[in-house]
């Protein structure tokens, strides 16, 4: 980074939102994030109009800046090209988004660096640079809420794979799950049963009622609470998830021994019942050595992908991709 502070625009593109803000860096300071927004991703619609929503967006925090930003981060859903900022694959949940040039079309308008990430990758780099894992060497980050996904990031750079797709938390193959189709067309992936969706979907195949006395939808904080209040198949439901996913964690610590785990994401706010299964899941599978490992709250919250891709556009988050992309004061390469 250079002496003085840079002001970056930071875009976090999700299946049902895009939220943005402005994320100034300072040298060794925390980073501030100021005027944050939302607006409706509307995926349905298209990878034309995400991205005419994700430009909206960026020129409202050019505004709230004053009309002058040193770069463009972007964190984004689909599997990032971080070398081009292209979206080289995305799945149903946004049609028409992969194939997208993302990084060159927002250089072309705005005509400042652009870095682009996986939201994953994003999460893990802002918790690991300046929340719960900041002073550590190195951390394993999960999120799981929606879906599971994961990132071991090792002093400052992320772990990325031939494909982008490396430290895949979601798709590794857990004991409680065995036997039970995932929606990639693999079997017995822990994000099956361990996510939100599949907490639910147990929870009322044991009998549980998927609607509350309100008439509302029974959502994740409706059957922790049951199963805080004995209901038995919101305890199961939980157990399951909860053993599930300490089992797999421990497996990842076994491999790739970091200093900390970091856990966030709207299933890790789950009550005692999740935690003491993930804790028995977890004593089962890890080894001695690194039986001791802390597992930490994230403590970034919804800021954590608009500062780590904030925090990729000053210090990239991939090894080698300084002779590549352009530093702030430079201007920005596309291949």
């Amino acid at each position: 980074m250079t002496g003085r502070a840079l002001r970056v625009v930071a875009i976090d593109i999700g299946g049902t939102k895009v939220a943005s803000a402005l994320v100034t860096l300072g040298d060794g300071q925390v980073p501030r994030v100021e005027g944050y927004g939302k607006l409706p991703t509307e995926a349905k619609l298209g990878g034309k109009h995400v991205l005419e929503v994700v430009i909206e967006s960026v020129r409202r925090i050019v505004e709230v800046a004053g009309g002058k930003v040193d770069g463009i981060g972007v964190s984004t859903g689909g599997v990032v090209d971080p070398l081009t900022g292209d979206i080289t694959y995305a799945n149903e949940m946004m049609p028409g988004w992969g194939g997208t040039h993302l990084g060159a079309k927002l250089n072309a308008v705005f005509g400042v660096p652009v870095r682009v990430m996986n939201d994953v990758h994003a999460h893990a780099f802002g918790e690991a640079s300046w929340g719960a894992g900041r002073g550590m060497g190195s951390a394993f980050v999960c999120a799981v809420g929606t879906g599971i996904g994961g990132a071991f990031v090792d002093h400052g750079r992320l772990l990325l794979g031939a494909h982008g797709a490396a430290t895949n938390i979601g798709h590794v193959t857990c004991t409680d799950a065995a036997g039970v189709p995932c929606q990639c067309g693999g079997m017995g992936h822990v994000e099956t049963i361990a996510c939100g969706p599949g907490i639910l979907a147990r929870y009322i195949e044991l009998g549980g009622d998927p609607l509350q006395p309100d008439g509302m939808p029974t959502d994740g904080a409706d059957i922790s609470r049951l199963a805080e209040e004995g209901d038995e198949a919101a305890r199961t439901a939980e157990a399951r998830s909860g053993h599930a996913l300490g089992e797999v964690l421990g497996s990842m610590v076994n491999m790739f021994d970091p200093e900390c785990v970091i856990l966030s994401g709207s299933v890790a706010k789950c009550g005692p019942v999740w935690h003491a299964a993930l804790k028995s899941g977890w004593d089962e599978a890890v080894m001695p050595p690194q039986a001791s490992t802390p597992i930490r709250d994230g403590s970034l919250g919804d800021d954590a992908p608009l500062i780590g891709a904030a925090q990729n556009v000053v210090s990239s988050a991939y090894v080698g991709l300084q002779a590549v992309c352009a530093s702030p004061s430079t201007g920005a390469q596309h291949h």
